[in-house]
């Protein structure tokens, strides 16, 4: 069995989950979600988002050394994949980024 180490400096007690309940991620120092974006529905804690972020941590940093800085026009052009089950988007090549699906499901492709 393999243990699992979690970064000790993480408070876990403190974490602020995202509104939307078929996300997993958690809410940044900006008020949003790490992963999908959203914008948290609620009042945030007293001190959340005080702390900055560490570069090691921070997205921003690795998106701008990589030239890839997602726009919000990006954002809303994305195609998101045909299995609704599915939290992935649809590549360049036409199947989704996350699970291998064609952008169209064929009938009885189930």
């Amino acid at each position: 069995m393999t243990e699992i180490i979690f970064d000790e400096t993480i408070d876990w007690d403190q974490r602020v989950l995202c509104s939307d309940e078929a996300c997993i991620g958690v809410i940044g120092p900006d008020g949003k979600c790490k992963e999908c974006g959203k914008v948290f529905e609620g009042v945030l804690p007293e001190g959340h988002g005080r702390e900055a972020e560490t570069p090691a941590v921070s997205g921003g940093d690795m998106a701008a050394e990589t030239g890839l800085q997602d726009t919000d026009e990006d954002w809303e052009k994305r195609i998101l994949c045909s299995d609704e089950a599915c939290i992935g988007v649809i590549g360049p090549d036409g199947k989704c980024k996350e699970c291998g699906a064609p952008l169209h499901r064929e009938a009885g492709d189930d």
